[in-house]
């Protein structure tokens, strides 16, 4: 029986850019995708991601009702009430034996993809009363949310360059026109860049691959990995010595200068040469030039934050930005205003930003932002004491490849917990452990709205979708299962879902000293939608979700525009550029100008035709370029006797595995790169794409125990390796 064919607008949830999605639909299946040229912020790019939204959508590996583990140890496909019983009844009862702790908490990137996964976690977490949490964070861009608070006194005040107007952009550990950006939600990263160039512009890229990005660069330097912290102190110290420093406006709203210019003494270029493998001429090139600009702005992504000096990096990254003036200006890094964020209060001191206020209970980690190194949860479960996380509650996550030592955690998830619950539409190699597993639907069943990447994106705009496809009999919407689960872990089974968007709308409208009978004036066909409603007529714009719904490509909310001091959060209400914290830590850096590199050291890479691990099920982007191989330079192919294409053995503190070998001079020599988000090869999953092309769990080579101290963020990068021809 045919149907016939609609179109229907989507926004992606593939990535952090948020494209716009024209979707074409026959019945209830997506039958192609492509940009939404009529879409205010994305105009129409799609990137391979994208396009596919159609393959992943209809995903026969996707679950389609909840999974309950057996007395058998077998899971069984169960109906949902049946699946809430049983977490009800073992949550609580472990939570009341042996206190709160003894339940923990996973968060993986997906939830950042979702409205439920945005909205509801916060909740979760508050009925437990767990400080055992972990996320994805800690595995990637924690030191940009740490240096944030310990500079502004507000953890998610993250500054992103402003591309369309700067005259010229440094990019420092990122390849965005493979990424499509983090932390910086900009559509159409690549032609941003193409523009900029267009109009003159100067684009350098720091980065030890020549990246699809540096290629497109005026300056690629390619550094030493694991060393931007030293070339972006030196590159500071250029500035403070030469006296090249103007912050402008940022100037009556600075301290600490003074004590900085004495910090970055040593750090000269001549210093930080040999370490960094880039010439003292250079560093002061590089300084230079950013100061000369008319506009500019710094940006550091992944490979400046995974590695040991993760949050100084983070740091001096703005340290830079502040020191030539270009931040909170038009062209350079400035703080974006989402329609759902809290209306702009006069300027005043804060709270400030505090870390370590508990630690962990084996190795004593220091928690940062709430949150507890993901890189310790093996051992938080597997260790005997008071306090031992005896339940896991995973949602849209799987650390056994995302975290180092996937073996150890496998092992931990596998012999150690008395009860796990997943929220996942895939038995992947983490919720294939779980007792029970709730499936939420596919994206073309799902409402879309960007809580957490409208507050990094490089223009103020607002855009909501509605599900373009109804819900499929059988199914549960997700934000339902994580209303019902927030209320079967709280002692409030039974009680309707809507009972928590009601209480979580109550309660914002008490903190925000709005008027209850405002409750009564949201409209919406749902508890998120009316929880939109809220947050955007308290917002800065004074939106509707009446008026979102009659713009459906969106509302353009205006560029960037300076926002200093009124996002200032810090006890002295001014940012605080020599935070003790950083002070205290960067006795570490300059030691590591001693520091010698081992002969051949690993980094990671990214797909564009990937996220991770949770994308390696679609058949139309497997294969190509999304290929699971260890990069390696033909000198050290040469030296080492590898040939292209052949299994090799890669070794380190983590243990070792294979992987075939791709000789290239895009990464230079002394390095070696493989893809992250691969290892498909563990029985017991249902994901037969990823399966039949596994790949190799490169943080099988890390045993968690190297971090970066401030953020706790898992040394993923600059590892010391041995690579062998495989027997």
């Amino acid at each position: 029986m045919s149907h016939a064919s609609r179109t229907a607008p989507r926004i992606c949830p593939l990535c952090e850019a948020t494209c716009g999605l024209t979707l074409t639909i026959e019945g209830t299946t997506v039958t192609g995708a492509r940009g939404d040229r009529d879409d205010i912020f994305s105009r129409g790019f799609i990137c391979p991601k994208g396009a596919s939204f159609g393959g992943l959508d209809a995903d026969p590996d996707r679950l389609r009702v909840p999974l309950v583990r057996g007395e058998d140890g077998e899971l069984r496909e169960a109906s949902w009430d049946e699946a809430f019983d049983r977490i009800a009844a073992r949550i609580p009862a472990l939570a009341e034996a042996h206190g709160p702790q003894a339940v923990g908490v996973v968060l993986g990137n997906p939830n950042v993809h979702t409205m439920a996964g945005s909205l509801y976690p916060p909740l979760l977490l508050a009925a437990l009363r767990t400080r055992n949490v972990f996320t994805a964070s800690t595995l990637d861009q924690m030191p940009k949310h740490v240096s944030s608070g310990l500079l502004f006194g507000d953890a998610n005040a993250i500054p992103v360059p402003d591309l369309d107007r700067t005259d010229h952009l440094l990019l420092i550990g990122a390849n965005p026109l493979e990424s499509n950006g983090s932390l910086c939600t900009a559509p159409d990263f690549p032609g941003r860049l193409r523009a900029l160039r267009r109009r003159g512009s100067t684009l350098t890229v720091i980065d030890p691959r020549r990246t699809r990005t540096a290629r497109l660069a005026d300056r690629h330097v390619a550094i030493r990995p694991g060393a931007d912290a030293l070339l972006l102190a030196a590159m500071a110290h250029v500035l403070l010595e030469e006296k090249l420093t103007d912050p402008g406006a940022l100037a009556e709203h600075l301290e600490g200068a003074d004590e900085l210019a004495v910090a970055l003494a040593d750090f000269t270029p001549d210093a930080v040469a040999a370490a960094c493998d880039v010439d003292a001429a250079t560093i002061t090139a590089l300084a230079r030039e950013l100061a000369a600009a008319p506009t500019a702005a710094v940006y550091g992504r992944i490979g400046s934050c995974t590695v040991e000096h993760g949050t100084l990096a983070s740091w001096l990254v703005d340290v830079l930005n502040i020191l030539t003036g270009n931040l909170d200006r038009p062209g350079g890094a400035l703080f974006p205003l989402s329609a759902t964020a809290r209306a702009p209060r006069a300027a005043a001191p804060g709270k400030g930003f505090a870390l370590g206020r508990w630690t962990s209970r084996v190795s004593g980690h220091p928690e940062a932002k709430g949150e507890l190194p993901t890189a310790a949860l093996a051992e938080e479960i597997e260790t005997p004491g008071e306090g031992r996380i005896r339940a896991l509650i995973v949602l849209a996550a799987n650390p056994v490849l995302s975290a180092p030592d996937g073996d150890r955690l496998d092992a931990a998830l596998a012999g150690h917990l008395d009860f796990m619950v997943s929220v996942d539409p895939y038995l992947n190699e983490t919720s294939r452990h779980a007792d029970v597993v709730l499936p939420p639907p596919p994206p073309s069943q799902s409402a879309h709205f960007d809580f957490a990447f409208n507050s990094f994106a490089v223009h103020n705009q607002v855009r909501y979708t509605r599900a373009p496809i109804p819900l499929e009999d059988g199914r549960m919407d997700e934000s339902e299962i994580h209303a019902r689960l927030i209320l079967a872990v709280s002692g409030m089974h039974g009680a309707p879902p809507s009972a928590v968007d009601d209480l979580a709308i109550a309660t914002a409208i008490t903190k925000a000293g709005a008027p209850e009978e405002l409750a009564d004036e949201l409209t919406g066909r749902s508890g998120p939608e009316r929880r939109l409603d809220l947050m955007l007529r308290l917002g800065p714009y004074g939106l509707t979700l009446e008026r979102l719904l009659a713009h459906p490509h969106g509302i353009d909310l205006g560029p960037l525009k300076p926002r200093v001091p009124e996002i200032l959060r810090t006890r002295s209400g001014r940012i605080e550029l020599f935070p003790a914290p950083i002070a205290a830590d960067l006795p570490r850096l300059r030691r590591a100008l001693d520091d010698r590199p081992a002969p051949l050291v690993l980094v990671g890479r990214r797909h564009l035709r990937s996220n991770n691990s949770w994308m390696h099920n679609v058949g139309s982007l497997s294969g190509g370029s999304n290929v699971c191989t260890l990069q390696v330079h033909p000198d050290d192919a040469a030296r080492l006797g590898l040939v292209d294409g052949a299994t090799v053995r890669i070794e380190s503190a983590g243990g070792g595995i294979e992987a075939p070998a791709e000789i290239t001079d895009t990464v230079r020599s002394g390095v070696v790169s493989l893809p992250h988000g691969w290892g498909h090869s563990r029985p017991g999953t249902r994901m037969a794409v990823a399966a039949a092309h596994p790949g190799a769990n490169v943080n099988q080579l890390l045993d968690g125990t190297l971090l970066d101290p401030l953020s706790g963020t898992a040394v993923l990068n600059a590892i010391p390796v041995t690579v062998t021809p495989s027997p």
